[in-house]
This record gives C-alpha cells, sequence and structure tokens, in this order.
C-alpha cells in the first residue's frame, strides 16, 4: 500500500512541475472530454480511479466493480449533482489501480482518500486512536490505560470513545478488584502502601498486605468482569460474603458488598448497556438541512464504552447510504471492526463492506440493520443522538458564521474569513519562553490546527517581540516554501498589544512578503477592563466596540483561548525541566535508577553529598556505577583503587 502512494505522489510532483506523467493523456483536454480521452484504456475489472485537476491534485478518489462502467457515468451530465458537476468540469486527467476484488478496492480506496483528502470526497475529519485498558501479566497484574501498539504478551479490553470513559471503568475496576496501577519501578522500590491504599483502591501489593494467590485471584476476577462473565464473578462474591460473615469477618464481609456494589452500578440492565448486543458498534446516521452527524457507540461484552459524534464533510448531496458506506471505509482505515456493526440503514454495498472488513480484521464482520428486539432500541437510541447532537451543530455552526461575517464588515474584508489565526507568547522573568497560535473558523476552534513555538533564538529574556518574531517566520517562512495551492492562509491574523505590537508584526509580514492577510491587534484600555479593549488594524484609526457587542465578546474569546492555550504550554515545557536534576547528566542513570535513588536518599542534593560506602549500600546500584555516581560530583576525585 505505501508503495502505491509514494508512485501516487512522484506522479503528483511531475504534474506539479510541468510534466504530464501519462504521455497518452492529452493535456488540452478538461472536463467530459477528457474522462472520454481516459475511458480509451480504462478496463472492466475492479479498482480504484483518481480523478486529477491541471495542478495536479487529487479532486476525487472512488472506487467501483467494473471501472469502465463507473467512469462512463461521469460523461452524462444530466444526471449528476451540482458537486460532481463541478468535480468534473475541473478533471483533466485520471488514474486508475486495478484490484483483484470490490473488497481489495473499497479498501484501497478507503486508504487514499485518508492520505490525499480530496476534495469533492466525502471525508471524515478523525485521526485519533482510541483508548483501551490492558492488564499485564506476571506476578502482580497491572491495570492501566493505553494508547498505540500492542504488547502481545497483555491483555487488552476496548476500545472506549473517550479517555473520560476509561477513566470511569479503571476507576471501577480500582474501586472493585483493587489492582495496582503504579508501574514495575515504583513497585519495587516501595517500602510503605501509597494513597491508593489508604483510600481502598489498591491491595498494597508493594508493602505484601496481599499474597500473590489472593492478589492473582482478584486479577482473575477482573479478567471475567472486563469479558463480560458478571454473573458467576457476583455468584463468587455473594458466597465468599456469607461465609465472612458467619466467621463473623464483618470487615471482609463489607469489603466484599462493597464491591458488589461496584457491580450493580454498571450492570442496569437497558439501552445504556445492552446485555443481548454483546461486542458491536453501533453506528447511526441523521441528515437534516443539508448537514448530517454520524454517531458511533462502543459496546463491548454489552457494557456501552461510549459514543462519539461525526460531521463528515461534502456530505450535503448524498444519500444516507452513501455517507455511511464512505464513513465506514474511512473510520476503519486504522481501527480493528469488532464481530458486528449495528446500522440505521440498509447499505446496498454491504456484501462489499462485509468482506473488506473481515479481509482487514481478520475476522468474521457482519452489518446489518436491526428491525425489533434490544439491538433496534439501541440503534433508535443512537439515531436520536445523532438527531441531537446535528442540531446543536447546526445551531453552534449558525451563530458562527453570522459572527464571522460581522467580523468581516467590521474589519472590511471582501469575503467572510474562513480561518482566524491567534498568536500570544508566555514566559516567567524571559525562561521557558513559548510562542503559541491558535485558530478558528466556521465550526469553531480548530485544536488539530494549533501549534507550540519553543522560542529557539537567543534573544534577550522577555522580549515578547522577538519572541513574536521568531513564532511569525517560523509560521510564515516554512508555509512560503509550499506551492501556492497548498498554503492555508490566514484571512485574518490577530495578535494581543497596541499599536507597538502591530507595528512589529506588520514589518516581520512585509519582510516575509506576505499578502492578502489582514492584522488586527487587540489591547486592553488603561484601566485593563475587559470590555474597554481598543483594535488597531491598517486601514482605519484605533476604535473600540460597544461593550455589549456579540463581534466584541467573539474577538475577546479569541484572545482569551490564545491565551490559555500560551500559558498551559509554557506551565508543561517548564514542568518538565523542573523534573530534570543533576542525576539525569550521570552515564548509566536511568528513569529506573534514578528513582531508586531519590526513594533511598530523598532528594539529589543527598545523592550528591553521600559517601562512596552509602552509595554502593544502596540496592540496585552496582559498586562500578556507585563510583561513576560518586565521581560525577567531584570532578578531581581520581579512584585510587583504578
Amino acid at each position: 500500500m505505501d508503495e502505491v502512494i509514494q508512485d501516487l505522489e512522484n506522479k503528483e510532483e511531475l504534474m506539479r512541475k510541468g510534466q504530464n506523467p501519462n504521455p497518452e493523456t492529452s493535456e488540452s483536454l478538461k472536463g467530459v472530454p477528457a474522462i472520454k480521452h481516459a475511458l480509451k484504456s480504462i478496463p472492466g475489472s475492479p479498482g480504484v480511479y483518481r480523478m486529477l485537476n491541471t495542478k495536479g491534485e487529487v479532486l476525487y478518489v472512488g472506487k467501483a466493480k467494473s471501472l469502465k462502467k463507473r467512469v462512463t457515468s461521469y460523461t452524462r451530465l444530466s444526471g449528476l449533482a451540482d458537486r460532481i458537476r463541478r468535480m468534473v468540469s475541473e478533471t483533466t486527467s485520471m488514474e486508475i489501480i486495478i484490484t483483484y476484488t470490490e473488497a481489495e478496492a473499497l479498501l484501497l480506496e478507503a486508504n487514499l482518500i485518508r492520505h490525499f483528502k480530496p476534495k469533492f470526497n466525502i471525508l471524515l475529519r478523525d485521526d485519533k486512536t482510541y483508548p483501551w485498558l490492558t492488564m499485564t501479566t506476571g506476578d502482580w497484574p497491572r491495570i492501566d490505560k493505553h494508547r498505540g501498539k500492542v504488547d502481545k504478551k497483555n491483555l487488552y479490553w476496548g476500545p472506549f470513545a473517550s479517555v473520560w470513559a476509561v477513566n470511569q471503568t479503571l476507576e471501577l475496576i480500582q474501586r472493585t478488584f483493587l489492582l495496582r496501577t503504579c508501574t514495575d519501578a515504583e513497585l519495587e522500590s516501595r517500602s510503605r502502601p501509597c494513597l491508593l491504599y489508604q483510600i481502598k483502591r489498591c491491595s498494597g501489593p508493594c508493602d505484601d498486605r496481599i499474597s500473590k494467590e489472593e492478589y492473582a485471584e482478584l486479577a482473575k476476577q477482573a479478567q471475567q468482569f472486563l469479558s463480560g462473565q458478571n454473573f458467576d464473578i457476583q455468584q463468587q462474591l455473594a458466597v465468599e460474603m456469607e461465609a465472612a460473615a458467619e466467621r463473623l469477618d464483618f470487615e471482609r464481609a463489607a469489603m466484599i458488598r462493597d464491591r458488589i456494589r461496584g457491580f450493580a452500578y454498571v450492570q442496569k440492565t437497558g439501552i445504556a448497556n445492552p446485555a443481548s448486543v454483546g461486542d458491536a458498534d453501533v453506528v447511526a446516521i441523521y441528515q437534516a438541512g443539508g448537514q448530517c452527524c454520524i454517531q458511533v457507540f462502543f459496546i463491548r461484552n454489552g457494557r456501552n464504552n461510549g459514543n462519539r459524534a461525526f460531521f463528515p464533510s461534502q456530505a450535503d448531496e448524498e444519500t444516507a447510504e452513501d455517507i455511511v458506506t464512505a464513513f465506514l471505509g474511512q473510520f476503519y482505515e486504522n481501527k480493528v471492526p469488532p464481530g458486528q456493526i449495528l446500522l440505521n440503514c440498509n447499505l446496498p454495498e454491504s456484501k462489499v463492506l462485509n468482506e473488506a472488513l473481515s479481509l482487514r480484521s481478520e475476522h468474521k464482520v457482519k452489518l446489518f440493520c436491526p428491525q425489533k428486539g434490544e439491538k433496534k432500541e439501541v440503534v433508535d437510541h443512537a439515531t436520536l443522538n445523532a438527531k441531537e447532537a446535528l442540531e446543536r451543530h447546526m445551531a453552534e455552526s449558525s451563530s458562527q458564521r453570522k459572527l464571522l461575517k460581522d467580523v468581516g464588515k467590521l474589519f472590511k474584508l471582501s469575503k467572510t474569513p474562513e480561518r482566524i489565526e491567534i498568536y500570544d507568547n508566555s514566559h516567567i522573568m524571559g525562561t521557558h519562553p513559548y510562542g503559541v497560535m491558535v485558530v478558528a473558523g466556521p465550526e469553531g476552534f480548530i485544536r488539530s490546527a494549533y501549534r507550540k513555538f519553543g522560542i529557539k533564538s537567543a534573544i534577550t529574556p522577555g522580549d515578547d517581540f522577538g519572541m513574536m518574531r521568531e513564532v511569525l517566520e517560523r509560521r510564515f517562512a516554512k508555509t512560503l516554501q509550499l506551492p501556492e495551492n497548498e498554503r492555508n492562509w490566514p484571512d485574518i491574523l490577530l495578535i494581543d498589544g497596541g499599536a507597538g505590537q502591530f507595528s512589529a508584526v506588520k514589518s516581520v509580514l512585509d519582510e516575509l512578503q506576505v499578502t492578502g492577510v489582514k492584522l488586527v491587534a487587540i489591547a486592553k484600555g488603561r484601566d485593563r477592563n475587559a470590555g474597554r479593549e481598543w483594535f488597531h488594524t491598517d486601514d482605519q484609526p484605533p476604535f473600540q466596540l460597544p461593550e455589549r457587542d456579540p463581534v466584541l465578546y467573539y474577538l475577546q474569546r479569541l484572545r482569551d483561548e490564545s491565551h490559555r492555550f500560551a500559558i498551559t504550554t509554557h506551565r508543561s515545557g517548564r514542568a518538565k525541566t523542573l523534573v530534570k536534576s543533576e542525576l539525569d547528566e550521570i552515564p548509566g542513570i536511568g528513569g529506573a535508577r534514578k528513582r531508586i535513588l531519590l526513594n533511598h536518599f530523598g532528594s539529589a542534593r543527598a545523592v550528591k553529598d553521600a559517601g562512596l560506602k552509602e552509595l554502593t549500600s544502596v540496592a540496585g546500584i552496582s559498586r562500578s556505577l556507585a563510583f561513576t555516581i560518586y565521581g560525577h560530583f567531584r570532578p578531581d576525585w581520581i579512584d585510587k583503587e583504578n
């Protein structure tokens, strides 16, 4: 797959340089004539096709059981939607990739859409990995959150729709089964139980408060619970509680009672936790006003692991079936689907999707639209959530677009701004300086476009002008190197400051020859009260807005978001440096040995002052390493034994 994508990128690069990667394609043709010319060499086999414009940009990626029949349909404009007609009118060439089956074509199509993000495809804006719960193996199994690569030695449950959902389950596991969440190094180095033991969230294996056999039984019960075998565990716990009560061991009986209550917390039956569903993803779509929302609920072992709402782009003229088909191909491009996917609409290509998703996951996957029973109730519940989410999204989007339109009028733009970039700096007396970029658009804040800039140049500590210059140079100088059609240019550049900051930033933009960007500075009044801000631009004198003006509130919110992001970025960077110590500079001292030394001596200074005899007595520190540590803090000292 990577080789295919690399080959396509090479061909696009040739087209950007003005070279035709396909000599048989006439560059003078455009629209339907170009497609008819390409049809001369397109076979009737399954595969994937790409439609390109004169700049070599990918306009559209599609798959077909018969490439020739599918591409031929684009030559009959009367039967096409307006969006597709626009796409055809921009097409100058086509690329095809032949596959053995339609299922393989569907998988390849999803990969290429995610990679190239063609502007006429239905696009899923979701590149996140979802969190899982994992349990290690060994004498003292550990339960924790997990993202990323899977270690085959461990056990996994999920995915969960959000970190909040996985944290809720993790808290329940801690409260009910008392499993540890500390690392192996912490387990080995501790000499007394931590706070989690005191609040009854851990059984204290670090201090031998529980035997290996008892802990293994807790881990086994947790595995059964996460695997859906809840009834057996409850029965077993009920027997244990009665036995403890008969022995007059009321403390243990009360502890088991609390664990049973923990089960009751999540064992509620119904739509929220559908016991009969088992493992499934519930996918429901709702359309209104030319927009749509797709809700995905993650059901594992009859328990709801949360849900997420998606708002695919370029879906205004498509049917629900087409949107869901495109969504599923892209959604599962980097995720493993469960054995069943419940839908609220019947898909014409369900058999192909079944085959494609089964190939990807290496187990059988079935898509179907339930008509009755608990599964139908679950799908209806997801549909209701999709409807409510879309209504909220449309209300917010409408309000946002009106605000952007008013902002455009305020700053005399020729069109409604689509992208506003806000910049800010943060430091403490010049230390740990960071600059940030926050981005907003018609859908609100675009958090995936936020950027952090650790200040690298040797500027005077506290020089805000110098920091802003470096940030803007790094942001725009890099962008200017890209082809013009690939530059993600802001319509408005908003900075926090007055006339001085405005002039400094304007000089930087002029030096970089950045044009077509409206520069605006927002400064608080003399009393620093919000609501009395002054705005500075290059085509009108400084002005203020009425205190209750919605546009003023909006611009304040943009500035405040940049403040928040700058401060949290600075704090995060400062925290990373604060945890560093002189121990990090010693060869052979990693995280585990550093913890051992700090736990033994209490501080880095105490390690520095320790003698050779004290260092060699520390468990886990070899004699040679003790000599290295001792010598590191005493450069003039020479080991007489060596």
